[in-house]
């Protein structure tokens, strides 16, 4: 994680009470980076700040929790959920994994980079929905008695049909790129005439150690017998998990298609689906989100039936194989930037896109890139930080990291400079420079 979280005029909701407590919470977060870089530091000194964040958090979460019974938030329910989800999974989960680690540098370093990035995300999104400032993002969310039964349901088929030892990776799955994915979509009728849509995910690797582990299959590709089996086998999973999942009348299969990442990511543009979960299975990367009816759009690609099942299947295994492409990750909080990047570059490279440092760092976890593109000036968490947290994992050190700048001038290219970087980028340069740039980074 960078040095420090800065306090922004944007984080105030406008409640003082809770503005100051999100100020004392950011500030007992950069007491603790700064502890963190200090020779010979004290393992008690780390703990003591730890638990005194963690009993800020519940004392602020209590304290906000009944500020907003007593103006009966509509939100209340909802914004208590997340408190809950955090203080009684996320926290204890950290805590545990500092236990086992020894209260080791990379341990800490996680447990303030979940927190600085779940205070942060938190304060602008959902604290800032108490006084209309913007909307809450989990509206569409299942009861939690039906996403907690969903997703130890889930494990529990994945161990039962697979012998896999699933972890959740993500409670609030956004449809980020995990390797090279097979997108898969259902959509059933109930016997009200209603549909719900489930979108299925699968890393190629892991229907290769499940599926083609099972078919004796020698290659390390997905093929078109192997998917047939993956389709049958999708749909009796989600029958069984549907007998947990008692608010939707689950009673014939509508359709079914296969989905490009594009057409899947669209779907998460503009909504949030009511269960979207994501597994780590040791085996490959596996999602498993669920569409309410009234959030169904159109535009989802050839439907597979009887007839044309075979020849589907195959256009879409074929279109969908791996190309040699060296992968780039392009992190900017601009739209325009990111896709005029993507414009430049996707003929020769597969590029991904990233709006924040913290989106970076999940793409990079997920499907790690041979080289990052990193806009220097970013709001939360700018590009020396991301930097910072890159290189500070053994496993992502070398991927080469070339800063995008919007300032040429001497002072500004001199700090740039400083950080190290694989080299940088100025934006105003012709896109043919640029373009040249990346493919001699590339070359190097």
């Amino acid at each position: 994680m960078g040095n420090r979280l800065v306090w922004q005029d944007r984080y105030n909701i406008g409640v003082s009470f809770i503005d100051e407590e999100h100020k004392k919470l950011f500030s007992i977060l950069n007491r603790l980076f700064e502890h963190k870089k200090k020779e010979g530091k004290s393992r008690w000194v780390c703990e003591e700040g730890i638990k005194y964040f963690k009993d800020h958090a519940m004392k602020h979460f209590t304290e906000e929790e009944a500020y907003m019974a007593h103006i009966h938030y509509m939100g209340f329910d909802m914004h208590r959920r997340l408190h809950d989800d955090f203080r009684k999974k996320t926290l204890p989960a950290l805590e545990k994994e500092l236990e086992q680690n020894n209260y080791s540098e990379d341990a800490v370093n996680h447990f303030l980079g979940v927190c600085a990035g779940w205070l942060v995300g938190h304060t602008l999104t959902e604290d800032r929905a108490i006084t209309g400032k913007t909307i809450s993002k989990w509206g569409e969310l299942l009861p939690e008695e039906e996403q907690t039964a969903m997703g130890q349901t889930i494990i529990q088929l994945l161990k039962d049909m697979f012998m896999l030892d699933a972890r959740v990776v993500s409670e609030c799955y956004g449809g980020e790129k995990f390797g090279t994915g097979i997108y898969y979509r259902l959509v059933y009728s109930t016997r009200q005439g209603k549909t719900w849509e489930i979108l299925l995910v699968f890393e190629q690797k892991l229907i290769v150690n499940t599926v083609g582990n099972m078919m004796e299959a020698e290659s390390d590709t997905v093929n078109v017998m192997q998917m047939n089996a993956v389709r049958y086998m999708a749909q009796q999973f989600v029958n069984r998990i549907s007998e947990y999942f008692p608010s939707a009348d689950l009673y014939e299969i509508k359709e079914e298609n296969l989905l490009s990442y594009e057409q899947f990511e669209k779907k998460f543009a503009d909504h949030t689906p009511q269960f979207s979960l994501l597994f780590d299975t040791g085996a490959g990367y596996f999602a498993y989100c669920v569409i309410a009816p009234h959030l169904m759009q159109d535009g989802n690609g050839v439907s597979i039936k009887a007839d044309n099942a075979m020849t589907e299947i195959k256009k879409y295994l074929d279109k969908n194989k791996k190309v040699e492409k060296k992968k780039i990750l392009v992190v900017d909080d601009s739209d325009v930037m990111l896709h005029a990047m993507k414009g430049l570059l996707e003929k020769d490279y597969e590029v991904s896109l990233a709006k924040s440092g913290i989106s970076a760092i999940r793409s990079i976890t997920l499907d790690r890139p041979d080289m990052v593109l990193l806009d220097y000036e970013m709001p939360v968490c700018n590009g020396s930080q991301v930097l910072e947290m890159v290189r500070a994992e053994e496993e992502f050190a070398d991927i080469p990291v070339v800063f995008l700048t919007g300032r040429g001038d001497k002072e500004s290219v001199k700090k740039v400079i400083a950080l190290k970087p694989q080299g940088y980028l100025v934006k105003s340069m012709a896109p043919g420079e640029i373009k040249k740039s990346v493919d001699q980074f590339m070359k190097d």
